[in-house]
């Protein structure tokens, strides 16, 4: 029987792979909050800085590369500022630079062994090296088909993010 204009077999590849996401990112949420009190977002954002020149990166570009609504950034940012986690730092005359602080990296350091830990657990250990690259590509293939698909007034489109912190 179809349902929303799906077959059976749609229908059971949409469900588990929305289902799977949204578990994988409960379990990450509640590792990295028993770990060291961080959210996946406080996460992201820690870890692109950690890998971004002189830790620190213009507040746009940050918000472009976590595939964020501006609104969306500058919350998450005020957040972690008053956590002393970044610090925001005027550039030029109209840009900011986010700065990550001592206190953020060393947030970042204590998370990422248990956090890596974790995702090796939940996701890389349950696959074949051949099941793992197959996953890659197709998940690549829909996030690149994603970013294509973007309408202009959704704000910033993400980018496919690489590097052992964001695992």
């Amino acid at each position: 029987m179809a349902q929303l204009g799906l077959t059976e077999r749609e229908l059971r590849a949409w469900r588990t792979s929305f289902q799977m996401v949204e578990m994988l990112r409960t379990r990450i949420e509640q590792q990295l909050q028993a770990d060291g009190g961080l959210s996946n977002a406080d996460y992201s954002v820690l870890a692109l800085l950690s890998e971004a020149p002189g830790r620190r990166m213009r507040a746009y570009e940050l918000s472009r590369v976590a595939g964020w609504e501006k609104s969306r950034m500058h919350h998450q940012l005020t957040r972690m500022e008053r956590r002393g986690q970044i610090a925001r730092e005027r550039c030029g005359s109209r840009g900011i630079d986010v700065v990550l602080t001592t206190e953020g990296h060393a947030a970042l350091k204590k998370a990422v062994p248990g956090h890596a830990e974790e995702v090796r657990r939940l996701f890389i250990d349950r696959l074949t090296p051949e099941e793992l690259e197959q996953f890659a590509d197709i998940a690549a293939k829909i996030l690149d088909n994603l970013q294509a698909d973007q309408p202009p007034t959704a704000g910033h489109s993400a980018r496919r993010r690489s590097g052992a912190a964001l695992e």
